[in-house]
Formats: C-alpha cells, structure tokens, sequence
C-alpha cells in the first residue's frame, strides 16, 4: 500500500510540475510576441528615441 502511495504521490507532482513547465511556456510566448511588436509599433516623432516603453 505505501508503494502505490508514492507512486500516486509522484505522480501527482510530475503532473503539476509538467503543468506548470506548460504554462511558463505559453507565459514566455505571449512575452516574446509583446517584445517583438514593441520593434514593430514605434511611434512616430516624441521622446524616448522611438521606444513605446520607458525603460
């Protein structure tokens, strides 16, 4: 019984270990696709040499 226990245990940690690897993917990619359009939508004329952020 305690062997199976464990098993279920880790499991269960893989699979939130794994769901979270998933997400922090689709977090890294919505982050790259804002990076990317931040080259691509500039602003015309104004201050911060062209840049839509401050930093």
């Amino acid at each position: 019984m305690v062997p199976l226990l464990l098993v279920l245990l880790l499991a269960v940690l893989l699979f939130g270990v794994g769901f979270a690897l998933h997400v922090l993917w689709w977090v890294a990619i919505v982050v790259l696709v804002l990076w990317l359009l931040g080259f691509l939508v500039r602003p015309g004329s104004g201050a911060g040499r062209g840049r839509w952020y401050r930093w």
